[in-house]
């Protein structure tokens, strides 16, 4: 099956079947998500969200622009007036952020699995994780920046020593 006719089941199976189960592919949302061993369900969003708006935090599957692939990142904060939102959207193991119109939005994570285990998205552990891992992005950025500098210099011995790599 073509990438073009999977993205359009995808569509249509949330139109008529109102979620759509998978597993996920890539790394992009790791640690949450891990490449092909997690469940997701992805619900339309007037299920999830009754007005319509995507909420801090919350995880869209989007459209890209760019190239037309299906893109499953974290709301990471909500830019322009109402009539001209953009969401800014990054992947928990990313480092450049996306500005997503809402007419680009399929649907809304609403449950996931890791193995049998159900994660609740909207129990208090769920809910810390991601705070946290959104907050702490700043010095997880830095530590990749200097990890890479690191590595280019003199210094990388020392960096392999200390960190065990």
């Amino acid at each position: 099956m073509t990438e073009r006719a999977w993205s359009e089941d995808i569509e249509r199976i949330l139109e008529t079947e109102g979620l759509f189960v998978s597993t996920t592919s890539g790394t992009s949302m790791w640690p949450m998500l891990r490449d092909r061993r997690d469940t997701i369900i992805i619900r339309p969003i007037a299920d999830v969200r009754p007005d319509g708006v995507l909420h801090k935090y919350d995880v869209p599957l989007y459209r890209r622009e760019t190239d037309g692939a299906y893109v499953l990142h974290r709301v990471i904060g909500v830019s322009g007036a109402r009539s001209e939102t953009r969401y800014v959207i990054r992947g928990d193991n990313t480092y450049t952020p996306e500005y997503v119109r809402p007419d680009q939005v399929i649907g809304v994570l609403s449950e996931c699995y890791r193995g049998n285990r159900r994660i609740d998205l909207g129990g208090r552990p769920y809910r810390l994780y991601v705070r946290c891992w959104v907050a702490i992005y700043p010095i997880r950025h830095c530590c990749r920046l200097l990890r890479g500098a690191l590595a280019r210099t003199p210094l990388k011995g020392l960096y392999r020593a200390c960190t065990g790599r």
